[in-house]
């Protein structure tokens, strides 16, 4: 893996569109202009889907298939052709050009444009040889404005100006995230996998709203959530819910939610509750307590 594949090192201890006036000559293509900084209108987006290179136009297609035509690529697939290609440093300027389409469940979500031009090699890591199911990108950036249509083949959809991006497979995530010496870790891989499709599948979920923002930087960086849900499932629990509310500690111009996970017990339907406190006012969330029992104020 490169080194921006997500490491195990990745789990340390631990609304308004945003108005860019600027006219980026190409907002795909690595050229984001220097002043494109996050405002207090700003939309950060921190989301979790794929990325998928697709050509702009059909002289640049036609220039890939000319550089195709002078390599050996007998017995390679499609995807591992295109990988070979873009993975070239004399092919940059193909890469460069190639519109950068992230997908949220399949939906053609946002326009990824680097920040830094130098970070279009993240992009290019992305690119498989081998595509899976499994695979998984996550993006942490701005949203910006919608982009032409001319820019993407008559694709209309916003622009994210991204400061990273990892890539990475749903196995390697799992693998990564450390474990109880204690557990069982066939209950505690299950749990796991099964926690990230469910965020991952929930409706709307692009990565744009605080909720949102808050669960996907929950399970790409903070174990003690599967190490919890693992231990509610040996406990005869099922996780019944996950709900994202304002937190009380919201002060001082800072936007923190809590993050509330509910296991009901599968014989005496007993609820007990979760949670954890995430500061979402900027672009990187972070956390603000750890996971700990959660509960419901009585009102007098």
């Amino acid at each position: 893996m490169t080194h921006q594949k997500h490491p195990s090192s990745s789990f340390p201890e631990f609304e308004t569109l945003n108005s860019l006036k600027d006219e980026n000559p190409c907002p795909t293509c690595g050229h984001p202009s220097s002043h494109n900084q996050p405002s207090t209108t700003s939309i950060f987006v921190y989301a979790i889907g794929k990325i998928e290179p697709r050509f702009p136009s059909r002289s640049l297609e036609k220039e890939f298939m000319q550089i195709v035509g002078r390599m050996e690529t007998k017995g390679l697939t499609d995807q591992q052709t295109l990988h070979k290609v873009i993975s070239l440093r004399e092919n940059r300027y193909i890469a460069r050009q190639l519109c950068w389409v992230f997908t949220v469940e399949g939906m053609e979500t946002y326009l990824l444009s680097p920040r830094d031009p130098l970070d279009l090699d993240l992009l290019i890591e992305s690119v498989r040889p081998e595509q899976s199911a499994l695979d998984i990108d996550v993006v942490i950036g701005t949203r910006g404005p919608v982009a032409p249509p001319e820019i993407c083949n008559g694709l209309a959809i916003p622009v994210v100006i991204f400061n990273q991006l990892y890539s990475f497979d749903q196995h390697s995530l799992v693998n990564s995230i450390p474990k109880s010496k204690d557990g069982d870790p066939a209950i505690f891989s299950r749990a796991a996998n099964e926690l990230i499709h469910r965020v991952i599948q929930l409706a709307d979920n692009n990565g744009a709203s605080n909720a949102n923002r808050a669960l996907n930087y929950l399970i790409v960086r903070y174990p003690a959530v599967y190490a919890r849900i693992t231990a509610a499932y040996s406990e005869n629990n099922s996780l019944t819910s996950v709900n994202v509310f304002p937190s009380g500690l919201s002060n001082g111009g800072r936007v923190i939610v809590d993050v509330v996970f509910s296991f009901t017990n599968r014989t005496t339907d007993v609820v007990e509750k979760f949670f954890v406190r995430v500061d979402v006012t900027d672009e990187f969330p972070f956390l603000v307590t750890k996971l700990s029992p959660f509960f419901s104020r009585s009102v007098d």
